[in-house]
């Protein structure tokens, strides 16, 4: 009795399949990596190099006094400082509001609920020079402008419907089951939830973390708006560089990009897709 043939064309299309979308995520990936690539090589290269032509993919002499200028610039430092104490105060009070407020949406069912996430978004539907110029007016009066401080509120404004949303979707990824049972073996809730639920959803939250800190990092209007002696990196590279060669704006933009790169870089296996499945 001889065995009918095996049908192989499933298995070649899905080997078909999967080489189409690694050679789209390679694509997508180079085209994203492009343009750090190019501002790295720009800022590396040296004054004689930067202004060839016709411009060699790659350098014809490498240099890092275009770095060195900018980072030995007035204000360039205290300004760094700024921008890192910025992103962990914003995460610190992202996370302190919007990860209860997550939970409270992945585990209590109530009217309405779809519509508040909706209704969520709409602080970042408005455009940010609509939130700082009443935020600055108000931190006048306080007492509060110029400060570290109220650019950590603006960019906590802009964070936490993010950070309620992801935290919210973290969440449910955690069998409630598990709790119930942390619940009925003697845990309180508090002991459930720091024993059973944030252990399980630490990575998620981290991943929030990441996009927090370098929605914070990024961020440039708000900060140019509220603050004049105390900026952070990107508001100073915006004001001292709008004037200065494009040596130095190069420079400005890679040391700007570098340390979220960095940050990034330290903790991506912490980063949870949507659902919390884990990217390796």
């Amino acid at each position: 009795m001889t065995r009918p043939a095996i049908d192989l064309a499933p298995l070649r299309r899905r080997k078909r399949q999967r080489v189409l979308v690694q050679l789209a995520c390679t694509a997508i990936s180079a085209f994203m990596l492009l343009p750090i690539v190019l501002i790295g090589l720009s800022a590396l290269s040296s004054r004689t190099a930067l202004t060839e032509f016709p411009k060699p993919l790659l350098p014809s002499e490498f240099s890092t006094e275009s770095i060195s200028g900018f980072v030995g610039g007035a204000g360039v430092v205290p300004a760094f400082g700024n921008s890192v104490l910025a992103g962990l105060y914003t995460v610190a009070l992202s996370l302190l509001l919007g990860a209860p407020a997550g939970y409270a949406l992945s585990r209590v069912a109530f009217r309405g609920r779809d519509a508040y996430q909706v209704l969520i978004l709409l602080v970042r539907a408005l455009p940010i020079v609509v939130l700082s110029v009443p935020l600055a007016t108000m931190f006048l009066r306080v007492g509060v402008d110029d400060t570290v401080f109220a650019v950590t509120l603006v960019h906590t404004a802009l964070a936490l419907p993010t950070t309620i949303l992801i935290t919210a979707s973290i969440f449910v990824g955690v069998p409630k089951d598990v709790e119930e049972a942390a619940l009925i073996f003697g845990c309180t809730p508090g002991q459930a939830m720091r024993r059973v639920v944030l252990p399980m959803a630490l990575p998620g939250l981290a991943a929030s973390s990441v996009f927090t800190f370098v929605l914070s990092w990024n961020e440039v209007l708000g900060a140019t708006v509220l603050t004049l002696g105390h900026r952070t990196l990107p508001a100073q590279v915006l004001s001292s560089l709008a004037d200065s060669p494009n040596a130095y704006r190069f420079a400005g933009g890679f040391v700007l990009v570098l340390p979220a790169l960095l940050f990034i870089f330290v903790v991506r296996r912490y980063l949870l897709n949507m659902w919390g499945t884990t990217l390796r």
